[in-house]
């Protein structure tokens, strides 16, 4: 494998703003994450891709369309984590009725848990390791986190350590140099 995956988080929404946990939903990119979006093309202009994948959700897609980046392949294990009962809500409203709740350590009640994000990653890196070139990713802000930890191969609770914000650029690679190992050459570029 010798290919450089660029992991695009989508555009500023009013829900991701806010904070709100957004994973079915379908929330519109505001003013300024379609700006965002837009000069997202500007700084992966010198960029030739190969591939470029896209999450099922309108925010990943229209991000990826805004950044000039066309025919993208819509994958649906890009998708955002299914956030369950906890959808629409803030953590600040979640942890009440669940005092201590980490994501990355204990899921969400309704929707996925740990191991079910973790084998929708490994499965995206399976295919990812099978490409070769610049591969774009559009996808969300915890499955992202969860993909870029997966594929230098720790734990998804080691998620929580990894920010990622609205249109920032990750580059996941491997050290050609020292044993093909996967590494991650940038993490969360505005």
């Amino acid at each position: 494998m010798s290919a450089q995956i660029y992991l695009i988080r989508h555009g500023e929404t009013e829900w991701a703003l806010s904070g709100r946990h957004t994973g079915r939903t379908e929330v519109p990119l505001t003013a300024r994450g379609e700006e965002a979006a837009r000069g997202l093309g500007e700084r992966l202009h010198d960029v030739q891709f190969s591939k470029v994948f896209s999450s099922p959700r309108q925010r990943a897609q229209k991000t990826c369309a805004l950044a000039g980046l066309d025919g993208a392949e819509v994958d649906q294990d890009l998708a955002e984590w299914d956030y369950g009962d906890y959808e629409g809500l803030k953590s600040s409203e979640v942890l009440p009725g669940r005092p201590g709740w980490n994501i990355f350590r204990d899921g969400c009640l309704g929707g996925e848990s740990p191991a079910q994000i973790a084998d929708r990653a490994d499965r995206v890196i399976a295919r990812l390791r099978m490409l070769e070139g610049n591969i774009a990713i559009f996808s969300h802000g915890h499955f992202g986190r969860v993909l870029g930890v997966r594929w230098i191969g720790l734990p998804v609770k080691e998620g929580q350590s990894f920010m990622l914000d609205t249109t920032a650029v990750s580059i996941l690679s491997c050290d050609e140099k020292h044993g093909h190992i996967p590494v991650i050459s940038s993490w969360n570029v505005i």
